[in-house]
């Protein structure tokens, strides 16, 4: 390794001197790198493990290596969904010395894929749906605090399961722009890029074989229009209403907050008569039911999959009458007796195949499944037992590699405290 190399990282990890940096990317040594699926890139990119996590490494120039880390940090700044920046590293040379690219270090997302490893033989038309859905989310999260993207697709994108849909993470910000705001110009050029960006992965997939035939590219692209402008005018747009019907403040509030986001301010106004109320959100935030749940229990969930929790923790107040007690007492509680015996009860060679919160939102569809089936109410030890054997078992590693090897599971599971030995999801 040339003693000129360059690192800039706000903290230096030690193991990053180990790698060979006087090697082109694209030849680096096997033990260096780590099986993960990866997405469509004009750079070479590689994955490496890293002092037990695992690096995504990308050649670019010198200039684009700092700018991106540099946005990067931003957007993590302004609580954008978007991958970890490591370090830059330039001034690299080879053995001969000769100059090799800069590369940009990130941390890889844990059980994140790209759109073309989320199935293994086809993508479905409802998944494709799904992720064009999340996109759409993530772009209008960025285009409010003026983030323009100038690439949007599918491939500049990685996807986390959220409780039935996904949640879109930005991990290409090399030609993004950051403004006081965005104008309605802006906004459309970069809802024209995603669709025509967005049409030409799926036609791709298609010609692989990988997405039905019937099904129509184009039309699915053109959804994240439709979704991303309905989204933004509930965010956005002003609304107006008699004075005698103030209870549309809160129900514009409410609308909110079952779509995630939480209102910082409130612009409220009425007219010269008094009799008209305008209303329009200021500052609007996503993540109202993960910072929720967070608060309440110490958990950290994607949007959906809290909402799911929130929903069970809500069922088990019900169930066990404790509606008149602390609310944070009794999310101790349910974490304590109900969600954390769940995880701690799935085998420790399967913990990597899904995110704790995604398991428990699969477990409770699983056991409402079983539940149907059988025409009884399943304790919720069975359903665990019948979770591991019969779906969790058989899925792909999503944490780190793909098709893991699996191990043996027989015992029966005893997740209760001994002083709640009744499953209390019968009594709901």
């Amino acid at each position: 390794m040339s003693g000129s190399l360059n690192i800039t990282a706000a903290t230096v990890d030690p193991a990053l001197l180990d790698l060979p940096w006087s090697l082109p990317l694209e030849t680096w040594p096997d033990d260096t790198i780590a099986a993960l699926p990866k997405g469509i890139s004009r750079h070479v990119v590689r994955f490496v493990n890293l002092s037990g996590y695992v690096v995504a490494i990308k050649e670019t120039s010198a200039e684009l290596a700092k700018r991106e880390y540099e946005m990067l940090r931003t957007l993590q700044r302004l609580d954008i969904p978007c991958v970890d920046p490591v370090a830059v590293i330039t001034n690299r040379t080879s053995a001969k010395g000769e100059p090799l690219e800069s590369v940009l270090v990130t941390r890889h997302l844990r059980f994140s894929l790209p759109y073309r490893a989320l199935y293994s033989q086809s993508l479905r038309p409802e998944t494709a749906t799904r992720l064009v859905d999340a996109l759409a989310v993530l772009l209008v999260r960025l285009h409010i605090i003026g983030f323009f993207w100038g690439d949007v697709s599918l491939s500049n994108t990685l996807f986390l399961r959220d409780a039935g849909a996904f949640a879109a993470y930005l991990v290409d910000a090399e030609t993004g722009q950051l403004y006081d705001g965005l104008s309605n110009g802006q906004r459309e050029n970069d809802l024209e890029i995603a669709r025509i960006n967005i049409a030409g992965e799926l036609l791709d997939l298609q010609a692989g074989g990988r997405l039905e035939e019937d099904i129509d590219a184009v039309e699915i692209s053109n959804r994240i229009v439709a979704q991303y402008r309905t989204l933004w005018k509930e965010l956005t747009a002003p609304e107006e209403f008699a004075q005698s019907e103030r209870w549309r403040i809160n129900q514009r509030v409410e609308r909110l907050n079952n779509l995630g986001f939480d209102i910082e301010e409130l612009a409220i106004k009425t007219d010269e008569t008094g009799t008209q109320v305008r209303i329009q959100p200021k500052v609007v935030d996503a993540g109202h039911h993960s910072r929720r749940l967070l608060r309440l229990t110490g958990l950290d969930a994607q949007e959906n999959q809290a909402r799911r929790l929130l929903n069970d923790l809500d069922s088990y107040r019900a169930a066990f009458d404790k509606q008149s007690m602390d609310e944070e007492v009794v999310a101790h509680e349910w974490a304590a007796r109900v969600f954390e015996p769940v995880i701690r009860a799935i085998p420790k060679e399967l913990k990597g195949k899904l995110e704790p919160a995604e398991i428990f939102h699969q477990l409770l569809d699983h056991r409402w499944y079983l539940s149907q089936n059988e025409g009884r109410d399943i304790p919720l030890a069975e359903a665990v037992s019948s979770y591991v054997d019969t779906v969790l078992r058989h899925r792909r590693d999503e944490a780190t590699i793909i098709d893991p090897p699996t191990g043996v599971f027989t015992a029966p599971i005893s997740i209760l405290d001994p002083g709640a030995e009744e499953d209390w999801r019968s009594k709901v």
